[in-house]
């Protein structure tokens, strides 16, 4: 089953920056916006599956730079923003992906995985705001499309137990969105996000208590989650729809999940 209902070229000359690309949606999404035409940047820790994603994409013909970076460290991205601006130019299409899900009861004080879901889904997202919103705004500047574009989760308004910190992470990435639009919609730039529910990636790999490990590992099983494709392709038609429209909340439901 194929989650593709854009057509090729769709994207073409836009210029895409894709944060946590090593795997999942992030992963996915690069290779689609790729795909459908836009030359794009992909950004994680993890060089070795960035250079694999980068062999698939160079392949299929696509324009991919890569680019080894710790979206927590505002000199990395920093760099990462240069690097760019030197291979391409400026950049019209951003989406700030990276994120990690650490989930834990609150009187289990697990202080360390609070930080790390702060300073990766919060603090990481706005260090790529920083590095990359002037050049949103150049490009909306000169009537080309721009596009910031987050990855939230259904986390951000449901209430599930243990997911506090997540949860919280999540609750300020979509408020985030909202309040941005006020700024950067006047200026032509269109901010949005998608909050997916279940989708079958590495991140429940991540949480380490028995109780919501096991009703990840039960979705799984149980109903047909969403793949990372079916995300991507989201994200891409965000970003292909009229300059003048902005879709700037989407909830991505498998159909078979009830909560």
């Amino acid at each position: 089953m194929s989650a593709e209902v854009l057509t090729t070229g769709t994207l073409q000359g836009r210029t895409a920056v894709v944060t946590g690309a090593s795997s999942g949606i992030g992963e996915a999404t690069a290779e689609r916006l790729a795909a459908l035409g836009a030359r794009v940047a992909v950004l994680a820790r993890r060089k070795d599956r960035l250079d694999a994603l980068a062999e698939r994409i160079s392949a299929a013909g696509g324009n991919v730079l890569v680019l080894p970076t710790d979206v927590t460290s505002r000199e990395q991205l920093a760099a990462a923003a240069e690097a760019v601006e030197r291979e391409w130019g400026g950049v019209d299409l951003v989406f700030a992906n990276a994120g990690v899900q650490l989930v834990s009861e609150i009187g289990a004080l697990q202080v360390a995985d609070w930080n790390a879901q702060i300073d990766l889904n919060v603090k990481g997202v706005m260090n790529t705001i920083e590095v990359f919103v002037r050049s949103l705004e150049a490009a909306a500047t000169e009537g080309r499309p721009a596009d910031l574009i987050t990855t939230s989760s259904i986390a951000a308004t449901r209430v599930l137990e243990k997911f506090s910190v997540y949860s919280g992470t999540k609750a300020y990435i979509s408020h985030l969105t909202r309040l941005l639009r006020t700024e950067l919609g006047r200026k032509g730039v269109r901010v949005a996000t998608v909050e997916p529910g279940m989708v079958d990636t590495e991140l429940p790999d991540h949480v380490t208590d028995p109780d919501a490990s096991r009703l990840m590992a039960d979705l799984l099983q149980q109903i047909d989650c969403l793949q990372p494709a079916d995300v991507a392709e989201t994200v891409a038609f965000v970003a292909s729809v009229p300059r003048y429209v902005n879709l700037t909340e989407i909830t991505i439901l498998p159909t078979g999940q009830a909560i």
